[in-house]
């Protein structure tokens, strides 16, 4: 037990000194959990060999940023961004991987493993490319929105390649199932499907597939209903750790990444209610175990391979970084990215990921690559995500230099699910807010912990998503760094602790709220006075939420600091 508590206290204090420096140096929070892991690991030999170990249970916050992803995806965004996602993102996946394994094969490298290499490399890192995008303010020019749908696509294709490389261990010709039979493949899989024929196995995928969709279809809201009654925050925890638990437990069972479930049950609840409620309850999870998991993988990098062969390691990661930005400039070509974006989107994406660590930690337990390669795999990953702040200096250096094109039409397309406006609290001012505002023309996120107004909503047509609007989670799901404008539709006492956190936070954004119905004597007490002065407060907000979009034009989602704006609307006494 104390061994256990030592080594928590180990990895905790790493992650807690390594992640904030690394952010304030720019470097992003991943290169900072495996700066953390080469500190307590090759470094001071804090950890042993127990990092193998915690590893394998770090890989579960994988599942869940996969969760997370189709979460976001709804199938109106897939098809907005189609052209992006199959054409360019596509291609990027697709070209590199086989231009990488080409190569490989060309230096007697087995099929096999160069294709698993390829499917590596083929990845760039989501993590340090979009926060250092949104950090420099180039999210919205035309290269930052190319970007985001190349690394979009190569997190959708994190799913076919880890169901793909465990066939890539399999000997040509030998038993697909007796080979998923070893217990480090799934032994559990075998027992469920071994004795079955090969038609009868494919018919019980399908069924399970088709069951996670119309569960997630139809038997969600009764569930939520059911959790509603218990007034427990953590049971909708426990109801969102359960679902993704239970979907990657069953995936496993049948012989099917966890990983391909719970992002298909996320796109399935990508348009239900309760979407940010699960993304705030899972988010903590997710950010914990994913941070572990890279502490165990900078612990388990060997150094040994850099000081043995410096020349070679930093020889293949500035080979790697040359062969992807030059496919990438070739794309943008393809794709008439002109000007300073040509620049942005070569150069951002020429980097390895982490889920390059993912896949090269599975391709080790599957036995397509060994060992020694794995280790110098692990160092190349590492050493590309290290240089990616010298990419964008570079990439600044040219922009200054360079006109950036205007972007074109097609490239139009939302690059997140989150609108300009979010409205917090579903009562009557809410709800008349959000009408008036939506039949303007612009778009609202309702987010409100009333279940059954929530339920009544829906059977009008309007679409509010459930959530306490005070959890700083739910906002920043909700996406309250990119919105323009928060209408506080809350009580006074609810309303007050809200602000006084999105103060402390600094979040700059414009605040719309509404004095307490009871400041109005005439008509404190009557239902009619109260209906006549909230739609007189709804109105006045609709009025400002307008104005304000007019005044502050549609260039960024996201307003300057100087756009800090606190309002608030008190009606005026009126004496009877």
């Amino acid at each position: 037990m104390n061994f256990l508590l030592t080594q928590t206290i180990i990895y905790l204090l790493a992650a807690v000194i390594a992640v904030p420096i690394a952010s304030r140096l720019g470097l992003g929070s991943v290169l900072g959990y495996l700066v953390a892991g080469i500190f307590i690991g090759p470094l001071f030999g804090l950890v042993g060999s127990e990092t193998e170990d915690i590893q394998h249970f770090a890989e579960f916050g994988v599942v869940m940023m996969l969760f997370l992803i189709g979460l976001e995806l709804t199938p109106r965004t897939l098809w907005d961004m189609r052209r992006k996602i199959i054409g360019l993102g596509g291609i990027q996946v697709a070209g590199t991987t086989a231009a990488i394994a080409g190569i490989l094969i060309w230096f007697d490298f087995d099929l096999s493993t160069a294709i698993a290499i390829g499917m590596i490399f083929a990845l760039s890192s989501t993590a340090i490319v979009l926060q250092t995008l949104t950090e420099k303010a180039l999210m919205q020019s035309n290269g930052g929105r190319s970007a985001f749908a190349v690394l979009l696509t190569q997190d959708i294709a994190v799913i076919p390649m880890l169901a793909v490389l465990p066939f890539l261990a399999v000997p040509l010709g030998a038993d697909l199932l007796t080979q998923h039979s070893d217990p480090s493949h799934g032994g559990h899989a075998a027992t469920l499907l071994g004795g079955l024929p090969p038609w009868l196995s494919g018919f019980v995928v399908i069924c399970i597939f088709g069951f996670i969709i119309t569960a997630g279809i139809f038997l969600t809201r009764p569930v939520f209903k059911f959790i509603h009654y218990a007034r427990l925050r953590e049971m909708y925890t426990a109801l969102a750790l359960l679902i993704v638990i239970g979907i990657a437990v069953l995936m496993q069972s049948i012989g099917i990444s966890p990983a391909l479930g719970t992002f298909l049950a996320g796109v399935v609840l990508a348009n239900s209610e309760f979407r940010h409620e699960l993304h705030s309850d899972i988010e903590p999870f997710k950010g914990l175990l994913l941070g572990l998991f890279f502490i165990t993988v900078g612990a388990g990098i060997d150094f040994g391979v850099l000081i043995a062969e410096p020349a070679i390691i930093l020889g293949l990661t500035f080979a790697l970084i040359l062969i992807k930005a030059a496919i990438l400039f070739i794309l943008s070509l393809v794709f008439r990215i002109r000007g300073q974006s040509r620049w942005l989107f070569t150069l951002s994406l020429a980097q390895a990921g982490e889920f390059g660590f993912v896949l090269i930690a599975f391709s080790t337990q599957q036995s397509v690559i060994h060992g020694a390669t794995g280790d110098r795999l692990l160092l190349i990953v590492a050493l590309s995500m290290l240089i990616t702040p010298l990419l964008f200096l570079i990439y600044e250096a040219l922009a200054r230099r360079l006109p950036d094109a205007p972007m074109a039409a097609d490239d139009t397309f939302d690059i997140t699910t989150q609108a300009p406006v979010i409205i917090a609290g579903i009562g009557r001012f809410g709800q008349i807010v959000n009408r008036l505002v939506r039949n303007s023309g612009v778009k609202t996120v309702l987010i409100g912990h009333d279940f059954n107004t929530l339920q009544v909503m829906r059977r009008f047509g309007f679409k509010g998503y459930f959530g306490d609007p005070m959890r700083s989670e739910v906002l920043a799901a909700a996406g309250i760094d990119q919105a323009r404008v928060l209408v506080a539709a809350l009580d006074d006492p609810a309303k007050k602790q809200l602000l006084c956190d999105l103060r402390d936070a600094n979040i700059q954004i414009c605040i719309l709220s509404h004095a307490h119905l009871t400041a109005i004597t005439f008509l404190s007490f009557t239902m009619l006075g109260q209906t006549i002065s909230c739609a007189r407060h709804s109105i006045a907000a609709y009025g400002q939420v307008v104005m304000f979009l007019k005044t502050q034009g549609s260039q960024s989602l996201r307003p300057p600091k100087q756009r800090k704006h606190f309002s608030n609307m008190t009606a005026k006494r009126c004496e009877p």
